[in-house]
């Protein structure tokens, strides 16, 4: 696992072949919208994709790093808690995309 100031460190497993152990971000309770609105836990959306942060990556995990911002389905999730923390367990297969660190601060976000 590689040693980051934000991820968990001294977790109690070792990760098995293309196993991703991830830290969900926020809640999944309500949400607000970009304009504050609040949106209730119990509002019916489509499916909607999660972000999370991966804590650990198993030893054939080849595009992912301890680290990195994932984005995955939550409805093809197994649960685990660890030191009294919920983590979800994934196969790498599962995580539909990783997070790119290209937008600037200041930028408009737009690549032309």
């Amino acid at each position: 696992m590689t040693a980051n100031a934000d991820l968990d460190h001294g977790l109690p497993i070792r990760l098995l072949h293309d196993r991703v152990l991830v830290r969900l971000e926020g809640n999944e309770g309500e949400r607000r919208s970009s304009v504050g609105i609040v949106i209730p836990a119990t509002a019916s959306m489509g499916r909607r994709l999660s972000w999370a942060t991966a804590v650990g990556v198993g030893p054939h995990v080849r595009s992912i790093v301890a680290g990195d911002r994932v984005l995955f389905d939550p409805d093809d999730r197994s649960e685990v808690e660890l030191h009294g923390r919920e983590y979800v367990l994934l196969r790498e297969r599962d995580v539909h995309a990783v997070a790119a660190q290209r937008v600037e601060p200041d930028s408009t976000g737009l690549y032309l």
